[in-house]
């Protein structure tokens, strides 16, 4: 079982057990006991496909923070030529490491009142 999730602007194909380093999520997404659940589920195959549009309804990701931590350092230099110019700057990223503990598809439940009021309505039409 797989499914596809986004989160940062990006979009990861992930398992249950797998690690995976994301961009930092937001505080008040991660519970006290570093939990974390994500609704943007784009794909979730098990035995059948559901594909989103553009989210899976009823499609939940639920995740572990293991750890915070920043990338490696980017340099960024500019120079133009000729000129006499040249500008040295780096980047760190900061992101969360995260594991993936279960992928779950809630199916919908039909309710037996719905039916039974269709079902009402066709016999009173006949």
């Amino acid at each position: 079982m797989f499914a596809i999730l986004e989160t940062g602007g990006k979009q990861y194909k992930v398992q249950e057990g797998d690690v995976i380093e994301v961009e930092l999520i937001d505080k008040n997404m991660i519970t006290k006991q570093n939990g974390v659940t994500f609704n943007s589920v784009l794909l979730i195959q098990n035995k059948d496909l559901f594909i989103g549009q553009p989210y899976v309804k009823d499609g939940i990701i639920k995740a572990k923070v293991l750890e915070e931590f920043r990338a490696p350092k980017i340099i960024v230099f500019k120079k133009k030529a000729k000129k006499g110019y040249k500008k040295k700057t780096g980047h760190r990223q900061n992101l969360h490491r995260i594991k993936i503990e279960k992928i779950e598809l809630k199916p919908k439940k039909i309710e037996k009142k719905a039916v039974a009021k269709t079902s009402k309505k066709k016999e009173e039409k006949e």
